[in-house]
């Protein structure tokens, strides 16, 4: 925190909300990590791990609520603080999504696990999720950090991830086109890539989130988006 309470039962409490929202992002980044080496290597038990821990997530997002509700309640925070603690909420929700992402990904690996993943393919999904956990993993420092410079450059450099699931998504529309037998697994992969996909956006939501905690103003402006799948036909979840 910038400044000291006067009572610090209050300092705790704003302590308890980092701390969890701190634990939630290291459970978010392990399940997504997870959910894409169980879905390459056809790891049944490792897809179905990610999937329980979904409901660890999903208590720690509910607690960070039912907390940040009493806090508000008991303490009347002004200005800054009462930004702490509704950027705690956005933030925890943010996470909750990414681990969704992330189990329903791994809720597919059973899906494609007979056909298998050619190489190409599970590359470009491997490297589609370095860069989206790389992006989640800088969001949580600099929410440590409170950064709004870099809570800025994390949000201008979305349009990479949105560049490289353009590309995927190519190709795997390749696939179906060249055998009728891929257009299956492919759909399945297809998801799969856009839940990776956004979970850039989801750290690009934290990263603005952020941004209004430490300055109190909304960042300005459009997104950089390079996503141009709609051109092609466009993939929902």
């Amino acid at each position: 925190m910038t400044h000291a309470h006067i009572t610090s039962a209050f300092d705790e409490e704003l302590k308890y909300l980092t701390r969890r929202i701190s634990e939630m992002g290291g459970l978010a980044e392990q399940m997504v990590a997870d959910s894409v080496r169980a879905l390459v290597n056809s790891d049944l038990a490792l897809a179905q791990k990610v999937i329980s821990d979904d409901a660890i997530l999903d208590d720690a997002e509910r607690q960070i609520g039912e907390k940040a509700i009493v806090t508000i309640a008991k303490r009347q925070p002004m200005a800054s603080d009462l930004r702490e603690i509704m950027g705690s909420i956005r933030i925890a929700a943010d996470l909750e999504r990414v681990g969704d992402l992330g189990k329903n990904t791994a809720k597919r690996v059973i899906a494609v696990a007979g056909s298998g993943i050619p190489r190409k393919l599970a590359r470009g999904l491997e490297h589609l999720a370095e860069l989206a956990l790389v992006q989640l993993k800088e969001v949580l420092d600099v929410f440590a950090s409170r950064s709004p410079e870099k809570a800025n450059s994390i949000r201008e450099r979305d349009e990479e991830i949105d560049a490289i699931y353009t590309s995927l998504f190519r190709e795997l529309l390749t696939y179906m086109m060249e055998d009728p037998r891929n257009i299956t697994p492919c759909t399945h992969l297809l998801f799969c890539a856009k839940n990776i996909e956004r979970i850039g956006d989801h750290a690009t939501n934290i990263a603005e989130t952020i941004y209004y905690m430490a300055t109190g103003a909304q960042l300005q402006g459009e997104r950089p988006k390079d996503d141009t799948t709609s051109t092609l036909g466009s993939v929902t979840d």
